[in-house]
Protein backbone atom coordinates (compact mmCIF):
# COMPACT_ATOMS: atom_id res chain seq x y z
CA UNK A 1 0.00 0.00 0.00
CA UNK A 2 1.15 3.56 -0.77
CA UNK A 3 0.34 6.79 0.46
CA UNK A 4 -0.71 9.81 -1.68
CA UNK A 5 -0.41 13.72 -1.06
CA UNK A 6 -1.09 16.43 -3.79
CA UNK A 7 0.04 19.57 -3.84
CA UNK A 8 0.53 22.16 -5.66
CA UNK A 9 -2.98 23.62 -6.64
CA UNK A 10 -3.70 27.32 -6.98
CA UNK A 11 -5.32 29.92 -8.49
CA UNK A 12 -3.89 30.79 -12.28
CA UNK A 13 -5.10 33.04 -15.06
CA UNK A 14 -6.28 31.13 -18.46
CA UNK A 15 -3.41 30.35 -20.54
CA UNK A 16 -1.31 30.10 -17.65
CA UNK A 17 0.58 26.88 -16.06
CA UNK A 18 0.58 25.22 -13.10
CA UNK A 19 2.55 21.42 -11.77
CA UNK A 20 1.03 19.57 -9.76
CA UNK A 21 3.17 16.80 -7.26
CA UNK A 22 2.43 13.49 -6.07
CA UNK A 23 4.14 12.40 -3.30
CA UNK A 24 3.90 9.03 -2.42
CA UNK A 25 4.94 6.87 0.69
CA UNK A 26 6.10 3.45 0.53
CA UNK A 27 8.93 1.63 -0.92
CA UNK A 28 7.13 -0.02 -3.61
CA UNK A 29 6.25 2.85 -5.48
CA UNK A 30 8.01 2.83 -8.48
CA UNK A 31 6.02 -0.55 -8.97
CA UNK A 32 3.11 1.27 -9.21
CA UNK A 33 1.17 2.64 -12.13
CA UNK A 34 -0.07 6.20 -11.27
CA UNK A 35 -2.68 8.49 -12.67
CA UNK A 36 -4.11 12.03 -12.29
CA UNK A 37 -7.92 12.61 -12.10
CA UNK A 38 -9.90 15.51 -11.82
CA UNK A 39 -13.24 16.41 -10.38
CA UNK A 40 -14.97 19.35 -11.56
CA UNK A 41 -17.91 20.80 -9.14
CA UNK A 42 -21.62 19.16 -10.36
CA UNK A 43 -19.55 16.70 -12.48
CA UNK A 44 -17.85 12.95 -12.25
CA UNK A 45 -14.69 12.46 -12.09
CA UNK A 46 -12.88 12.06 -15.00
CA UNK A 47 -9.47 10.65 -15.83
CA UNK A 48 -6.58 12.87 -16.98
CA UNK A 49 -3.63 11.26 -17.42
CA UNK A 50 -1.39 8.14 -16.58
CA UNK A 51 2.38 6.87 -16.78
CA UNK A 52 3.39 3.68 -16.07
CA UNK A 53 5.55 1.94 -13.72
CA UNK A 54 8.52 3.00 -16.10
CA UNK A 55 7.41 6.12 -17.26
CA UNK A 56 7.73 5.33 -20.38
CA UNK A 57 3.93 4.89 -21.47
CA UNK A 58 1.79 7.79 -20.73
CA UNK A 59 -2.10 8.00 -21.73
CA UNK A 60 -3.68 11.63 -21.61
CA UNK A 61 -7.34 12.25 -21.97
CA UNK A 62 -8.58 14.04 -25.19
CA UNK A 63 -9.36 17.34 -23.51
CA UNK A 64 -5.38 17.77 -22.10
CA UNK A 65 -3.48 16.21 -24.70
CA UNK A 66 -1.09 18.75 -25.89
CA UNK A 67 -0.96 20.78 -23.23
CA UNK A 68 -0.96 18.40 -20.08
CA UNK A 69 2.47 16.46 -19.41
CA UNK A 70 2.80 13.75 -16.66
CA UNK A 71 6.56 12.48 -15.66
CA UNK A 72 7.57 10.78 -12.78
CA UNK A 73 10.83 10.25 -10.35
CA UNK A 74 10.76 6.95 -8.69
CA UNK A 75 13.91 7.99 -6.67
CA UNK A 76 11.94 10.56 -4.93
CA UNK A 77 8.71 9.11 -4.68
CA UNK A 78 6.55 11.12 -6.85
CA UNK A 79 4.44 12.15 -10.14
CA UNK A 80 4.32 15.39 -11.46
CA UNK A 81 1.30 16.83 -13.81
CA UNK A 82 2.31 19.67 -15.59
CA UNK A 83 -0.32 21.71 -17.04
CA UNK A 84 -0.08 24.27 -19.43
CA UNK A 85 -2.30 26.43 -21.42
CA UNK A 86 -5.10 26.08 -18.96
CA UNK A 87 -8.43 26.63 -19.68
CA UNK A 88 -11.83 27.91 -17.30
CA UNK A 89 -12.86 24.23 -18.03
CA UNK A 90 -9.53 22.34 -16.51
CA UNK A 91 -10.87 24.21 -13.19
CA UNK A 92 -11.45 20.99 -10.86
CA UNK A 93 -9.79 19.33 -8.08
CA UNK A 94 -7.49 17.10 -9.12
CA UNK A 95 -6.25 13.81 -7.36
CA UNK A 96 -3.85 11.62 -8.11
CA UNK A 97 -4.13 7.35 -7.65
CA UNK A 98 -2.20 4.95 -7.80
CA UNK A 99 -2.85 0.97 -8.55
CA UNK A 100 -0.54 -1.93 -7.17
CA UNK A 101 1.17 -4.08 -9.21
CA UNK A 102 -0.90 -7.03 -11.05
CA UNK A 103 -4.10 -4.70 -10.04
CA UNK A 104 -6.28 -3.19 -12.79
CA UNK A 105 -8.07 -0.76 -10.78
CA UNK A 106 -6.77 2.64 -9.06
CA UNK A 107 -6.94 1.15 -5.39
CA UNK A 108 -4.77 4.33 -3.45
CA UNK A 109 -6.39 7.87 -3.90
CA UNK A 110 -4.97 11.30 -2.52
CA UNK A 111 -6.99 13.57 -0.80
CA UNK A 112 -6.80 16.25 -3.69
CA UNK A 113 -5.66 19.81 -4.64
CA UNK A 114 -7.87 22.58 -6.17
CA UNK A 115 -6.60 24.10 -9.27
CA UNK A 116 -8.77 26.84 -10.24
CA UNK A 117 -8.35 28.89 -13.64
CA UNK A 118 -10.11 32.40 -14.05
CA UNK A 119 -10.91 34.46 -17.43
Amino acid sequence: QVQLVESGGGLVQAGGSLRLSCAASGRTFSRYAVGWFRQAPGKEREFVASISTSGITTYFADSVKGRFTISRDNAKNRVYLQMNSLKVEDTAVYYCAASPPGGNSWSNWGQGTQVTVSS
